[in-house]
């Protein structure tokens, strides 16, 4: 699909802003081939709406739980149709995100068990530092 684009004026640091981000991390998204680095226009390199858009879908699939890698995978087919591809790398994140999810829910579930033997009632060595090792 093509997309018209505004004329490039937005400096780094106005195209951070917009994206809630700030230079530095641009500059990181500039090494990792997810944005692209603008030529140098009287000594100033010059970012536009389509930086801004590409900017803000990184950050968004980074909410999502999108890794950079996978981001990249989806920037590529941003330019296609591509819905299957798509659909598959959300589907494969989701069952990441929802292992994940299993296992902070077990984490926290022995946690509140410990905090619940530890009560400050009880003698003896502490349950908590004991299950680590202490």
């Amino acid at each position: 699909m093509v997309r018209s684009q505004a004329p490039q004026e937005l400096t780094i640091g106005k195209l951070a802003a917009a994206g809630g981000v700030g230079v530095e991390t641009i500059r990181f998204y500039q090494r990792r081939g997810l944005l692209a680095t603008p030529k140098r226009l009287e000594g100033v390199r010059r970012y536009g709406g389509e930086d801004v858009r590409r900017l803000r879908f990184i950050k968004q699939a980074q909410t999502a739980g999108f890794t950079l890698e996978e981001i990249g995978e989806l920037l590529a087919l941003d330019a296609g149709e591509d819905r299957s591809a798509a659909r598959e790398l959300a589907k494969k994140r989701l069952e990441q995100l929802e292992a994940r999810i299993g296992e902070l829910n077990r984490a926290r579930q022995a946690l509140r068990k410990l905090v619940s033997d530890c009560s400050e009632d009880k003698t003896g060595p502490c349950p908590i530092l004991a299950s680590f090792g202490l």
